[in-house]
């Protein structure tokens, strides 16, 4: 096990020059406001519990930093250098949180997750560093152990964990209600979805928009792009779409094992709007190529990997990622204290499949 516990002299080793770079919404006194509020909110109380989770940069910082605050006794945080920071950025903006409330000394970053740590572990999160949750890691951990998905349960994704190990030791992955009011993470999704519309170019206000949606993303985000005066128009999957003057069409479609929009849907959407009409991804694949290849612009121009949504939720504040990942601690902390779960309450059970 590769461990760091912090130290005095870490602690005030903590760079202030990057967190000057910041912009001011992210900046750790907000922050530190923010993870407070969220946490008088849901009433997340960790007491007494040890946390796996991931140490991370931005917004994603406060995962270990809430636990912490929210009385565990100890915290875990995994971190690796990745495209949006290395350990060391990870480390220190972890601190930065930390350290002026009081909790650094329960937080342990780790570069190395051992069957000891697992073995003690009350709740893991499934958090980006720590992904995939794999059959042997699940292996390791106690019989009481929860996993924490970190968002709704019916966005699961087969290949973030293993669902079949879980099954097999009948350790709950526990999904958030991102619509309870102490979390209300939906309520996002339609200034996200007009954030996206903004960086490619359109002003949303007076564009025809068709929304593509099958899921529960469609009110929030139907009622966000025509609060801002856009013409919006809702289809339940693409042959549904019909010919018209569109400006964008905003894919929200559930992801499956082929891509969403393939090369039939690209066909098709081509042929219901004027040439450079913008498909937009903001969840579900999409194949690029084809959509190129039949005269449409793509947004974002990168792939952003499958099953993952077109744009993080921190695009827009760090306010969204707070509520969630304190919810999505509370949900887990809530099951693993013997909590029923109910359709109003925080917390949602991920289906374990039937296993021999």
């Amino acid at each position: 096990m590769t461990a760091t516990k912090t130290s005095v002299a870490q602690l005030r080793s903590v760079d202030a020059n990057a967190s000057a770079l910041r912009s001011p919404g992210f900046s750790p006194i907000r922050l530190r406001m923010l993870m407070k509020r969220a946490l008088a909110e849901t009433g997340l109380d960790m007491s007494g519990m040890t946390v796996l989770t991931e140490a991370a940069t931005g917004a994603y910082a406060v995962t270990p930093v809430l636990a912490a605050m929210a009385g565990a006794k100890h915290v875990y945080a995994f971190t690796k250098s990745g495209r949006h920071g290395t350990v060391s950025d990870a480390k220190r903006e972890t601190l930065e949180l930390a350290a002026p409330l009081g909790v650094a000394d329960r937080i342990e970053f780790l570069e190395k997750v051992s069957p000891e740590v697992l073995h003690n572990v009350d709740i893991v999160t499934n958090s980006g560093h720590l992904r995939p949750l794999t059959a042997g890691l699940i292996a390791q951990l106690r019989d009481d152990a929860v996993i924490a998905l970190m968002f709704e349960a019916w966005e699961f994704r087969r290949e973030d964990l293993d669902i079949e190990a879980c099954a097999r030791r009948k350790i709950p992955v526990v999904g958030v209600n991102e619509r309870h009011p102490a979390v209300d993470v939906f309520s996002f999704l339609g200034p996200l979805a007009v954030k996206q519309l903004h960086d490619c170019g359109l002003a949303v206000f007076g564009n025809r928009i068709g929304l593509l949606c099958d899921n529960d993303f469609l009110s929030p985000l139907h009622n966000g792009l025509a609060s801002l005066g856009a013409n919006v128009e809702t289809f339940n999957n693409v042959a549904a779409v019909l010919p018209g003057a569109w400006d964008a069409f905003v894919v929200a479609l559930q992801p499956a094992d082929m891509p969403r929009v393939g090369e039939a849907e690209a066909a098709h959407l081509a042929a219901c709007a004027p040439p450079g009409t913008v498909a937009v991804q903001f969840w579900g694949d999409i194949d690029r190529a084809a959509l190129a290849a039949n005269g449409l612009a793509v947004w974002p121009t990168q792939s952003v990997g499958q099953g993952h949504m077109g744009i993080l939720l921190s695009e827009i504040g760090p306010e969204p990622i707070v509520r969630l990942q304190t919810g999505g601690l509370r949900a887990a902390e809530w099951v693993s204290r013997g909590g029923a779960v109910t359709r109003d309450g925080f917390a949602q059970l991920v289906p374990w499949p039937a296993v021999t």
